[in-house]
């Protein structure tokens, strides 16, 4: 491992709860996502859920495993709500601060980094499953993101785990194709929600702490934002876990690199904005299904396309596997899985 860089993994679906991650949660209730889980139980049984549920998914024994496989930080989404404050809106969502805290001290016992990402989705499906172009969406206002942005990097600024805080967890950026936008947040917006944070973070925290952007999936269309001198410590976030707009055949080695090319060449191109880019998410999951091939050969390709992303992010500042834990030990996605026939030196 380079000096300074971090290997890490994602805690995604802890927190906040995601159906990818963990189904079962989701499934008697019928929901999609944890506002339809919270309608569907009700506030005092979705309460219950989401309290066992964080006290026993991720652990200090995770950490432990984590460290001991190599890795030297995590990525910690937190949720929008995670005060708990009693506000509007937050009402019914319960509040998860002791859980941060206990990240932090756990990961700075064993030695690693921690980078808060905030769990909210601008320009992703709001309610209702329409995309929205305000921040994240109808029930989360600019000045609330902007709030727990400010209160996360006061609470944690003394603190030798912070590493820095990521101003939002996934970003679907508004695009013109031809004489129409796609659907997603206008970029002027982001840009302007981005500045306003980062000068919360500074403000709360100093210039120690690294402030990352979500590249929105365009990065190439940062050009110099943020990267004059009155910015210090301020990196761009390129999310490799995505499938492919165009078909790629991965039906060999061969087809597995062309892929890991293609993400090479995002990861250049976001350089070009003149910050340091890291990869937030990354996993194993090879992107096309072939009918024809074996549980064996998919595995074996899937080691293929995981070794080959390792050497190819290496000289990222940081990169986050996508995820530590899934409850059906998904095989491209959870890191126990996918990185267990990895030696510890190939991650490190």
């Amino acid at each position: 491992m380079a000096d300074g860089t971090l290997h890490g993994v994602n805690l995604t679906g802890w927190l906040s709860l995601e159906p990818w991650v963990t189904p079962e949660l989701f499934a008697e209730a019928g929901a999609l996502d944890e506002d339809a889980l919270l309608k569907e139980l009700g506030a005092r049984n979705y309460a219950e859920v989401v309290r066992r549920h964080r006290n026993s998914f991720i652990t200090r024994d995770d950490f432990v495993r984590i460290a001991s496989r190599g890795f030297n930080a995590v990525r910690l989404p937190v949720p929008w709500y995670a005060f708990g404050d009693g506000s509007a809106q937050t009402i019914g969502f319960v509040g998860c601060m002791e859980h941060v805290d206990n990240a932090l001290d756990w990961a700075e016992e064993l030695g690693l980094k921690v980078i808060f990402a905030l769990a909210i989705n601008p320009g992703g499906p709001g309610r209702g499953g329409e995309a929205t172009h305000d921040l994240a969406d109808m029930r989360l206002s600019r000045e609330r993101a902007l709030d727990v942005v400010f209160r996360l990097s006061k609470r944690y600024a003394s603190r030798m785990g912070f590493f820095g805080i990521e101003l939002a967890d996934d970003v679907v950026s508004q695009r013109r194709l031809g004489l129409t936008l796609t659907e997603g947040m206008p970029v002027h917006l982001l840009r302007n929600y981005y500045r306003e944070a980062y000068e919360l973070v500074r403000h709360a925290a100093g210039e120690e702490p690294v402030v990352i952007m979500p590249d929105g999936g365009i990065p190439g269309g940062w050009g110099r934002f943020m990267a004059q001198r009155h910015y210090c410590n301020v990196w761009l976030d390129c999310h490799l876990d995505r499938r492919p707009t165009t078909r790629v055949d991965v039906s060999g080695p061969s087809g597995v690199r062309r892929l890991v090319e293609r993400n090479s060449r995002q990861l250049r191109e976001a350089a070009r904005a003149g910050m340091p880019v890291m990869v937030g998410k990354w996993s194993a999951a090879l992107p096309i299904a072939d009918s024809a091939m074996t549980p064996e050969g998919r595995i074996a390709l899937e080691r293929v396309f995981t070794s080959e992303q390792i050497a190819a992010y290496e000289k990222a500042p940081a990169w986050f596997f996508n995820t530590w834990k899934t409850s059906g030990l998904l095989p491209g996605w959870d890191a126990r899985v996918a990185m267990a026939t990895f030696e510890r030196g190939m991650i490190a």
